[in-house]
């Protein structure tokens, strides 16, 4: 290098740093996103869902599956590491289809349960039986129905109803011999027309309508709902008695077979039917679960803050309280049992769902939905003390019946 050259500067390189105040606030807002949602994580108790092992139930229900499938329901079994796979059938289906593959089944009623654990009985395979709510049978119809009805002394306001009843206690053996053409105690003859009709009763036009009066039911060969209502038509034409004898459960089932209507829909759609726009004009009269009817009041008083004053409840005044038992199969079965019927979240929700739900301790109905009830200004369904307990048929007889009147086929499968 020329010794006469001037020597030049290395070039420097200034790193310039944000002030500390700015670095925190940005550290701060990228951090407020995750922070946020591990909170909302740990206080949903959802945050060690995946790393915990979730159990998939398989499982055959009738028409209780509205619970299981009601998306709180999912997330509080999700929250206990349960999911719930259904197949939906009917509950003499499940009871007389194979069932072996599940862990669970969940008929409506009790008979349907009593076909399962008599036959695992005979197998030397009992099985653990769960009640965790209660759903009665009702006749759910409409307010001018309900009037023409209680003008003719076959329906009345139920007590405590207050102004406009939204349920009432239908006579069934009124409403029986109307069906069979009998009014007032007098019966008219075939030539006549046989069974009465809305319009040949309804003095003030309220209905127009000029079918049969007749309740009608879903599918009697798969549904709880249909063969329970068809035990208590059989015990009131009975005499209040059920018949004790084939013979006699035959012979009843011929006569009580005009009075059924098998529509062919399984009680879900039944009731969704019947709170359709066009449910009145399809069907004056439906054979539901009172849980399906309350359930859409509570919504209904949800979203519009009030009841729908045009939908009410004929409770029959020969009842039979209809006890849905889940019967498990296996021991995550058992588990999934255990948890409906005790847990206090699962629980409410079937209260909210119009469930009446059981106390885990007593095994005895509570109280909860009729406070629930009253805290939304929905009135409370109350029972008459003029009431009849009917008592079903045993269970060959109700079958045999069933059988005889829906004309079913043999859905053995194999079994």
């Amino acid at each position: 290098m020329p010794a006469n050259r001037p020597a030049t500067e290395e070039p420097r390189l200034t790193v310039t740093r944000p002030p500390r105040r700015r670095l925190r606030r940005a550290l701060a807002a990228a951090l407020s996103v995750p922070v946020i949602g591990l909170v909302l994580l740990v206080a949903s108790g959802n945050l060690l869902l995946p790393l915990r092992q979730v159990v998939t139930i398989e499982a055959k229900m009738a028409s209780k599956r509205d619970f299981f499938q009601d998306p709180v329901v999912e997330r509080l079994l999700m929250k206990h590491g349960f999911r719930v796979h259904i197949t939906n059938m009917g509950s003499r289906e499940i009871a007389k289809q194979d069932y072996e593959p599940y862990d669970v089944v969940f008929p409506s009623g009790q008979p349907a349960a009593d076909l399962i654990s008599r036959e695992r009985a005979r197998a030397n395979r009992p099985v653990l039986l769960y009640r965790p709510f209660v759903s009665p049978i009702v006749l759910a119809t409409y307010r001018d129905y309900a009037e023409v009805l209680t003008a003719e002394g076959v329906a009345k306001p139920l007590p405590g109803s207050g102004g406009r009843p939204m349920y009432y206690t239908l006579d069934m053996r009124k409403f029986l011999d109307l069906a069979h053409g009998k009014r007032n105690d007098v019966q008219r003859g075939p030539r006549d027309g046989g069974g009465y009709r809305w319009d040949e009763i309804d003095r003030d036009d309220h209905v127009r309508n000029g079918n049969r009066i007749l309740a009608q039911t879903s599918d009697i060969c798969e549904a709880n709902s249909a063969g329970t209502y068809l035990g208590l038509v059989a015990f009131v034409e009975h005499g209040n008695d059920a018949p004790d004898t084939e013979a006699e459960a035959e012979q009843l089932a011929r006569k009580i077979k005009p009075l059924l209507v098998e529509q062919g829909l399984p009680s879900s759609e039944r009731a969704e039917t019947y709170l359709s726009p066009d449910g009145q004009s399809i069907a004056p009269i439906s054979v539901i679960y009172e849980h399906q009817f309350l359930a859409h009041q509570i919504g209904h008083e949800a979203a519009r803050g009030a009841t729908d004053d045009e939908r009410v409840l004929l409770y029959p005044s020969t009842r039979f309280v209809t006890e849905p038992q889940l019967v498990a199969l296996t021991g995550d079965g058992a588990r999934l049992g255990e948890l409906v019927s005790k847990d206090p979240e699962l629980q409410y929700r079937a209260m909210e769902l119009g469930f009446r739900s059981r106390n885990a301790t007593s095994g005895t109905t509570s109280d909860e939905l009729a406070r629930f009830l009253t805290e939304r200004r929905i009135p409370v369904p109350t029972s008459s003390s003029d009431d009849t307990r009917a008592v079903l048929p045993s269970l060959p007889l109700l079958e045999k019946m069933i059988e005889m009147v829906g004309d079913c086929p043999d859905r053995t499968g194999g079994r």
